[in-house]
């Protein structure tokens, strides 16, 4: 179980407010290799989370041998690039939601049941959420050394339109997070709630974890 705790913040466009409320928060690690004879490679990944009720806030720190963003329009295919992402299923329906984000910020939000047949969000709701990355939100060659970068979002319970959601107070949900990069030089899939399939697939509902808001 991940407790999702509350955090006073009245600005989601301060930065600096939420890393600061963030701060007290526990690190949560990235680090399940679920296909480690095809894909061992493992950066070292973390993650914080908290609410505010009508915000999500995420923030990731990671730390890789290579980076890479080329997309720079939201709800393209920002999983090739060096990527974060958090899904969460609420409730008892078969659908879930995937955020998607490239090192830059470069978003994808979709409610899908499966890794086909998504409805992706609408340009005004990818508007509201907010994206502070370490690395700015210029597209990035692919590059090999040593990175470090942290990406801090904020999202709208606009987000989940699907679902009637007014709050994230309370909310009993299943979710899981990932680090991939399909693109890379060494291409790398990891998890924070083991996943286990033959081969990488992170959409599969069944073995998200469970998460709950305060």
């Amino acid at each position: 179980m991940l407790l999702v705790p509350f955090i006073d913040v009245s600005d989601v466009d301060n930065p600096d407010l939420i890393k600061e409320k963030l701060n007290g928060i526990p690190l949560n690690n990235i680090s399940c290799v679920d296909w480690p004879d095809q894909y061992p490679s493992k950066p070292d990944v973390s993650f914080k989370i908290a609410h505010n009720g009508d915000f999500l806030f995420l923030r990731f720190f990671v730390e890789e041998n290579e980076i890479l963003a080329n997309v720079t329009e939201d709800n393209g295919s920002v999983w090739n690039d060096s990527c974060v992402e958090f899904f969460l299923s609420i409730g008892d329906d078969p659908y879930y939601y995937n955020a998607e984000f490239s090192c830059i910020g470069t978003a994808l939000l979709g409610y899908r049941k499966g890794r086909e047949g998504a409805v992706h969000a609408s340009k005004p709701v990818m508007e509201q959420i907010r994206r502070f990355s370490s690395l700015g939100a210029d597209p990035i060659k692919k590059e090999q050394g040593e990175f470090k970068w942290d990406l801090l979002v904020a999202i709208p319970v606009a987000a989940y339109w699907n679902s009637g959601l007014q709050t994230f107070k309370g909310l009993r949900a299943k979710a899981n997070f990932y680090k991939c990069g399909d693109e890379l030089t060494v291409p790398h899939y990891l998890s924070w709630n083991p996943v286990l399939t033959e081969n990488p697939d992170f959409h599969v509902p069944r073995f998200f974890g469970e998460v709950e808001f305060e």
